[in-house]
C-alpha cells in the first residue's frame, strides 16, 4: 500500500469512531473546536507517553503484569485522564454529564489514532491488519474514554460523589486497558477467544453508559417541553 492510502485507513477508524460517540449527544452538541482541540491534544501526549514508557521499561523490565497495568494502561490512562481533567472538567462548555463521554474519547481517540499511524509506518501493515487494528486497539481505546468520561460527567454532576466518580474515573479505565493488553500478550496464538466476548462486554457496557448518561442529562427536561410546546 502506498502513503497515502495508508495514512487514510489508519485515521479513518478514530475519526469514525468519535463521529459516531460525538452524535450520541441528543440535547446539546459540544462545539466542534472544543471536541478537535481534545483530539489534537490527544495526539500530542503520545510523544510524551513514549518516553516515559521506554524509561519505565527500562527500570521496570519487561514483566507482562507490570508491563500490561502499569507501564501501558497506566500511564496513558493517566495522561489522557489528566488532558480532559485539566482542560474541561471545569469548562463552561461541559454543561450536562454526556458531555465527559465526549471529551474523554475524543482525547483517547486522538491518541489512538495517532498510535495507529505509527504502528502503520513502521510496521507496514496490510489493509486487514489495519482493519483488525480498528477493531480492536482503536475501539478499545474509545471504549476506556467512555468509561473515563462517563465518571467525570457523574463527579461533576453529582458532587457529593465527586471523589468516588473521579477516582473511578481514572481506575477503570487503567484496569480494563491492563485486561485488554494483558489477554493479548498472554494470548498470542488464540487471542480471537478472548478478545471477542471481552471487546463485546466493553461495547454493550459503553452503549449502556451512553444511555445513562444521556438520561441524568439536566438539559432533557427543557428539550421535552420545547417539544411538547411544538
Amino acid at each position: 500500500m502506498s502513503v497515502l492510502p495508508v495514512l487514510m485507513v489508519a485515521v479513518a477508524p478514530g475519526v469514525a469512531l468519535l463521529s459516531y460517540f460525538y452524535l450520541k449527544d441528543r440535547y446539546d452538541p459540544e462545539p466542534i473546536s472544543l471536541v478537535l482541540k481534545l483530539f489534537l491534544f490527544g495526539v500530542l501526549i503520545v510523544f510524551p507517553v513514549m518516553i516515559l514508557q521506554r524509561a519505565l521499561v527500562q527500570g521496570l523490565g519487561e514483566n507482562p503484569f507490570i508491563y500490561t497495568f502499569v507501564i501501558s494502561s497506566g500511564v496513558e490512562e493517566f495522561f489522557k485522564w489528566f488532558l480532559v481533567y485539566f482542560l474541561i472538567f471545569k469548562h463552561t462548555s461541559f454543561d450536562e454529564p454526556y458531555d465527559g463521554i465526549v471529551y474523554a474519547v475524543a482525547g483517547a481517540l486522538g491518541f489512538a489514532t495517532l498510535e495507529n499511524v505509527f504502528y502503520a509506518f513502521l510496521n507496514g501493515s496490510t489493509f486487514s491488519e489495519l482493519m483488525i487494528r480498528a477493531l480492536l486497539p482503536v475501539s478499545g481505546h474509545a471504549m476506556f474514554g467512555v468509561m473515563m468520561g462517563y465518571h467525570l460527567g457523574r463527579a461533576k454532576f453529582t458532587p457529593e460523589k465527586a471523589r468516588k466518580h473521579l477516582t473511578l474515573s481514572l481506575l477503570l479505565p487503567i484496569f480494563w486497558h491492563g485486561v485488554f493488553d494483558y489477554t493479548l500478550l498472554v494470548t498470542k496464538a488464540y487471542w480471537i477467544w478472548f478478545m471477542v466476548p471481552l471487546m463485546s462486554f466493553l461495547w454493550l457496557r459503553s452503549l449502556w453508559k451512553v444511555q445513562r448518561a444521556n438520561a441524568k442529562s439536566p438539559l432533557r427536561v427543557a428539550h421535552q417541553e420545547e417539544r411538547v410546546k411544538i
